[in-house]
């Protein structure tokens, strides 16, 4: 079956005028004359994101949108009108958010996220009701890496959407430095919760993540020989540097301290001197 708001493979049947016409199954696509190069025959597979265009016709593109169906994206509203908020998304034809997916009202060229989805006559559409999609049943494990997608800022931290499915709490913490709405990051499962929440951090977890801190801290000190950072140097001062939380890096700077490999001064951490550097 054909997924309209999705990318697919499709086989080019006919060129015209109009285009190309590509099949799939008893459907045919319409890729318009603009998208069509001279490089394109008959019998060829070409890869393009379906949609709906005038008169509900299928018309495909080469170059897809920021999001597919079922997914989240931080988008711009470009145009308001009775009805609804019309958001860029990427194609000619705008996205639309009914005033009913819009839990406050879409102002002209703010940006907003939005989960894509499809309507029963196959019309592309935006919420911006984000709870209503996100799935509470997950197979999750601790420690699993996954793709994060900042939702919107908390006092705890920021909520963030995990894999386009579940909701999750990132703590401020382990923020980094200038994150924005719509960022997307790679992060792991630290934490599921009986509130159906799931708790995630941009560093490995247990032993492996304590592992990585450290040697992080090391070749810093490695190649500085000093780092200018103590237990009261900021989230972000120590992001900034290192790439890493703070917590993480206490951690990091109190096993290399109990290791012998580093000294801890009132502003800065040192390197000790090995008896060949001496």
């Amino acid at each position: 079956m054909l997924e309209i708001g999705h990318v697919h493979t499709l086989l080019i049947e006919q060129i015209n005028d109009s285009g190309a016409l590509l099949r799939f199954g008893d459907e045919l696509v319409l890729l318009p004359q603009r998208e069509v190069t001279r490089a394109m025959e008959v019998g060829q597979e070409v890869n393009i994101f379906v949609y709906r265009g005038r008169q509900d016709r299928l018309v495909g593109t080469l170059n897809p949108p920021v999001a597919q169906v079922g997914e989240f994206a931080l988008l711009r509203v470009s145009q308001t009108n009775k009805y609804g908020a019309f958001l860029d998304w990427g194609l000619d034809k705008e996205l639309l958010v009914p005033f009913a997916d819009q839990p406050e009202r879409m102002k002209l060229d703010r940006h907003y996220l939005v989960h894509i989805g499809i309507d029963n006559s196959g019309r592309l559409l935006a919420s911006a009701r984000i709870e209503r999609f996100l799935e509470t049943q997950n197979n999750l494990k601790v420690g699993q890496e996954v793709d994060l997608l900042l939702w919107k800022f908390t006092d705890l931290g920021a909520k963030v959407i995990i894999n386009n499915r579940y909701g999750g709490l990132l703590y401020r913490e382990d923020l980094p430095h200038g994150i924005a709405r719509g960022d997307k990051m790679r992060g792991y499962v630290k934490r599921l919760r009986d509130d159906f929440l799931i708790d995630v951090t941009l560093h490995k977890v247990g032993k492996a993540g304590r592992d990585d801190a450290r040697q992080v801290v090391l070749e810093a000190l490695q190649q500085e020989k000093t780092l200018p950072l103590t237990d009261k140097s900021s989230p972000a001062q120590i992001d900034t540097l290192l790439g890493i939380s703070k917590k993480a890096f206490k951690r990091a700077v109190g096993t290399l301290y109990k290791e012998g490999i580093i000294t801890l001064e009132e502003e800065c951490i040192k390197l000790k001197a090995t008896k060949r550097d001496k």
